[in-house]
């Protein structure tokens, strides 16, 4: 049997300094390059939500959406792209949060959701909360109902769990 959860805390390597003085970067790079892992991740974020339960998933820029594009496979949903301001070609919602070293405001297509729409929002890292909080309320501005949020690592000590409510939270690893 693998312990999922020791292959992921094995090959996410710390960068400390990055991408400022006094952050610890998790780089997740040695985890993708591993494809039991990786396929290890993807199968454990499906099997937590269950096929038939969504119907669209949403990636968050620029990580999550190598992590939400194949469970969106898996889950024969739709992948939805939330991006930095700016990047999308078409008409936006646009969502501005705090982050632990600054502030961001991402966007997502106004039309990428139909009312209605169950969505599991996917994204590497779950620290202070801010941007979890900022996709799930463009998600709900979309006309989507947000099912839940997977994570690969779970930052506890910045307590972002706390800051969305009744969401359901699911992290593979926290640290």
């Amino acid at each position: 049997m693998i312990d999922l959860s020791k292959l992921i805390t094995e090959r996410i390597r710390d960068i400390p300094g990055y991408p400022k003085p006094g952050v610890v970067f998790k780089d997740i790079t040695p985890l993708l390059a591993d494809h039991v892992t990786f396929a290890g991740v993807v199968d454990a974020i499906v099997a937590h939500h269950g096929r038939g339960n969504v119907d669209k998933i949403v990636g968050i820029e620029a990580r999550g959406f190598i992590l939400a594009a194949p469970v969106a496979y898996h889950f024969g949903a739709g992948f939805v792209p939330v991006r930095k301001k700016g990047k999308l070609p078409a008409r936006t919602h646009e969502q501005t949060y705090d982050l632990e070293y600054g502030t961001e405001t991402i966007e997502m297509h106004t039309d990428a959701l139909r009312p209605g729409e169950r969505v599991l929002i996917v994204d590497d890292v779950l620290a202070t909360g801010g941007t979890a909080q900022a996709a799930a309320e463009l998600v709900r501005r979309g006309g989507g109902e947000v099912v839940g949020l997977s994570v690969l690592i779970e930052l506890s000590f910045l307590r972002g769990r706390e800051r969305l409510g009744n969401l359901d939270v699911h992290s593979l690893v926290t640290v």
